[in-house]
């Protein structure tokens, strides 16, 4: 017959349960994203992909990125400037936890007014912003995992929007990057050369990818993120 003690028990099984789970999510490493665009089209599929292995966040807004993927505001990281600047807010931040820093600019670095205008970041403040993106990890005590910037096409970009950019200063800007980080010894997830095998027909628009493509990045990232720290995935 069912008794009040019984009950009890139920209860308690219950509440264990629940703790064990919350405690078990509470364990999971978090990963924190600050990049362009296309880590903002990437970003809920990563989260899906992430599930159980990390837990997810990023740089956020009330949706000011998502109306213009082309404006740096927002959620969207922007330069490499842009992404220094921020990661001094988070460093000076009391609230702010991560284990690990997932990050990428230089898309907006490569951005030319014209043809003939120079980068909207120079190649040697891009190397100098970056070295400082390292030194403020490492004061965060955080571990930084670099994402290389996905292809340009410049007959695609240059025809649809009032600024260009060109593939020689992506490639020449991330070759930079990869120095860089190889020498800091930081983890490199290479979305360009995984990206570039589906140009042109990925793109959505100038420099976006398809719904398809965004699955496909976030299924590398977190298999690359998995197995850069050897995580096995929490039930």
């Amino acid at each position: 017959m069912w008794s009040f003690k019984n009950f009890k028990v139920v209860l308690l099984l219950a509440l264990t349960i629940i703790a064990l789970q919350s405690f078990t999510t509470k364990l999971l490493p978090k990963v924190f994203v600050i990049g362009d665009s296309i880590s903002i089209h990437y970003g809920p599929y990563l989260k899906a992909s992430l599930e159980g292995f990390f837990s997810y966040d990023r740089k956020r807004d009330k949706g000011e990125a998502i109306k213009d993927l082309d404006n740096p505001v927002g959620a969207n990281g922007g330069d490499s400037g842009m992404v220094l600047a921020y990661l001094k807010e988070l460093k000076d931040s009391t609230d702010f936890k991560t284990d690990y820093l997932l990050v990428n600019c230089g898309l907006h670095d490569i951005k030319r007014k014209s043809p003939n205008d120079s980068t909207q970041i120079s190649l040697k403040k891009y190397k100098d912003n970056l070295q400082s993106i390292i030194t403020i990890s490492k004061d965060m005590k955080v571990k930084l995992v670099w994402v290389s910037s996905t292809p340009v096409v410049d007959s695609i970009h240059n025809k649809r929007v009032p600024f260009f950019r060109f593939e020689k200063d992506l490639i020449t800007y991330n070759k930079a990057a990869d120095s860089i980080m190889h020498q800091a010894h930081i983890p490199i997830i290479d979305l360009f050369t995984f990206t570039k095998k589906y140009i042109p027909d990925a793109y959505l628009d100038h420099i976006h990818y398809k719904k398809e493509i965004r699955e496909k990045q976030a299924d590398f990232i977190a298999g690359s993120l998995s197995s850069i720290f050897n995580c096995s995935k929490e039930d």
